[in-house]
Parts: structure tokens; sequence; C-alpha cells
């Protein structure tokens, strides 16, 4: 374990305060310059992950018409991606669209057709009534986007605000091969479809990736509140004690448990360590053992958040070498890629946006 290889490093994750913990685990630079302190090499990072801002320019949509039904914070994302990007094409996609708010708030700033491709018909019907109301030129295809073949068209322009795993990379080779004019795209869930490993688009991606990796490149929030954060403690402590308690009564070696079923962790301790050692036929814990064991679950999440720090300092690393897998890809296919962050991330962490225009 590298616990014992960097012990110094080890003991002072150990000794840090639950303030200092939470910043580490949230702000990546810091965390990587806190981390140089024990292991130099890993400042190299630094530069590699500054990424540009793109520039904004608020796209021109008269009245507020066409953020019908939209929240706030939904919203917010899309006027920033859509003040990030310029138009480049024949008309529109809007890839995995929703009801089409990306495109119809682009559509009408570019007085351009527009086509979104989403699988949800009364996500599809929504967004048809909602374009009818600010009278744009605005279909629908009820598609699957990783079965679709006829779609997006040469020569549009294609964009995706957090298309999912296999939906973004879908969206960048398919469309390279159909000759869309411009991409821009903000990846989001590098994890979805990937299962044991990820595969690269790119022939120069030769970092081995199994999908708990680019999970964890998504793996930070930075929208919850205080009683959320409070709640998602609870339930690490909770699964740990359980662990912690099943090691010590059980004869199998260790192994993962199925998800937890929400309501489990919403009682009270004794009523989650019974259920769970019922599902796992195990005999329920005596009562005066109840305190010690939460205890214990409790030392391990204490533990368990800081000893992941060194960890999560990776994330927007792996992040990017997830999108600049895609970009390689496009540039190999005659496009010119261009990285950017469209948004600052505490509107959303998923804030990179790639931008690839045909040469």
């Amino acid at each position: 374990m590298w616990c014992e290889q960097w012990p110094a490093l080890t003991a002072a994750l150990l000794a840090l305060s639950d303030a200092e913990a939470a910043h580490l685990n949230d702000d990546v630079p810091d965390t990587l310059r806190w981390l140089a302190g024990y292991l130099p090499e890993i400042a190299v990072l630094l530069p590699l992950i500054d990424i540009p801002v793109a520039d904004q320019a608020a796209p021109p949509v008269p009245g507020e018409r066409w953020a019908w039904e939209i929240p706030g914070r939904k919203r917010a994302q899309i006027e920033a991606f859509a003040g990030a990007v310029q138009p480049g094409g024949e008309g529109l996609i809007d890839w995995c669209g929703g009801k089409g708010h990306l495109g119809r708030l682009l559509g009408i700033a570019w007085q351009k057709p527009v086509h979104t491709l989403e699988i949800e018909a009364a996500l599809c019907a929504d967004g048809e009534q909602l374009a009818r109301r600010v009278g744009l030129e605005h279909r629908f295809l009820e598609r699957d986007a990783l079965a679709i073949t006829d779609w997006p068209r040469p020569g549009q322009h294609a964009v995706a605000l957090h298309a999912c795993g296999n939906l973004h990379r879908r969206l960048v080779e398919h469309g390279a091969g159909a000759g869309v004019s411009r991409f821009d795209v903000a990846p989001c869930c590098y994890y979805r479809g990937v299962e044991a490993n990820y595969q690269p688009l790119s022939s120069a991606g030769q970092l081995q990736l199994t999908r708990d990796d680019t999970r964890l490149a998504v793996t930070e929030t930075v929208t919850a509140s205080p009683r959320q954060t409070r709640q998602r403690d609870r339930d690490i402590a909770w699964k740990l004690a359980f662990t912690t308690w099943r090691a010590r009564v059980g004869d199998a070696p260790y192994k993962t448990f199925k998800p937890v079923p929400a309501p489990w962790l919403r009682g009270s301790f004794a009523d989650f360590l019974a259920r769970m050692a019922a599902r796992e036929n195990l005999p329920p814990p005596e009562a005066h053992h109840l305190a010690a064991i939460e205890a214990a679950g409790w030392q391990r999440q204490h533990d368990v958040m800081r000893l992941s720090i060194p960890r999560h300092a990776c994330r927007r690393a792996l992040e990017l070498w997830l999108v600049l897998d895609l970009a390689e890809y496009l540039d190999t296919r005659g496009y010119e890629p261009r990285l950017r962050t469209f948004c600052d991330r505490q509107l959303t962490p998923r804030n990179l946006l790639l931008s690839a225009q045909r040469g």
C-alpha cells in the first residue's frame, strides 16, 4: 500500500483537520501544491490542468421567452455554453438535447434551423411545444443516439452539453465520419458505457484506464448543501461500519455489497445494521456493541476522507486526458480542435468545452 511507501505523507494526511481535509478534497490546484511538498514530481500536473477560459459573448436573444421552464442553474450553464461558441455550420444538431433548450437558444440567436436528437418521447413533445411558442424552425428526432446512422448530417454544427459517456463519444466518432462542419462538446460522465476498460478513440491514447478510473474523473461535487454533505459523510461512515463489523463476524473474504436502499440510511444506525445483516445472512449485532461499531465506521470515514486526497488530486488530469483523446481523434480526421472552459467550476465542474472546426 502506498501509505507504507510514503509514511510522512500518510501521517500529514491523517493529521489534517476536517476543514483542511474538505478543502484539499475540493481544490485540485491547492492539493497538488500541498502534495508537492511530499511528492515533488506531482507539481508537473499544475500547468497541464491550467486550461484557458473561453471568451464570453452573450447570444443576442430577444426577451426571456426562450427560457420557459428551465431551472436557474441549468439555464446558467446553457447560457455560458452558448456564450462561448460561434456558429459554424449550415444548421444545428443538438445531440441528446432533452427538451432542446440549448438548440432553441442557439437557433434563435443565430437564426438557424435546429434538430434536437433525444430518445425520450415526452421530452421531444415538450421541446416541440416550447419551439412553437417562439416560432423557431426546430425539429425533434426521437432516436437512440447509439444506434442512429443517418444523423448528424454533413455540414451541420453539432453541439452537446453534458451528453454522457458513449453518447458524446458516438457523436465525435460518427459525426467526424459524416462530415460535421463544427463540434462544440462539453463531455460528462465518462464512465458510462465503459465496461472493464476504457477504449481510446485515438491511437495515441496509450494510458490504460479502468471503468473506475474514468468514474474518478467526475466524483467531485460543488453544489451540495451542508445538510447533504453531512448526510453523505454519515452514509459513508455507516457503510464502513458495516464492512468493519462484517469482517469481524463473517468468515468470508472481503467483498463489496450491493447498493444500499436510501431509506435504510435515513433511520437509526441499529435499524441500518440489522437490515444489512439480514440481507447478507449474518447474525444481528448485540445492542451493547452498536456504539463501538458505529464509532469504528466514523474513524474509518475520517481516515478514508484524508487518504483519498492524493487520488482526488488526479481527477482533473484524468478528465483532461479523456477529453484530449477526443481532440486527438478529431485532429487526425481533419479538424482543428481547441480546448477551453466555458464557465466557473462552481456552476458545473464539467466545464470543459471541446471545439473543433473542419480545416
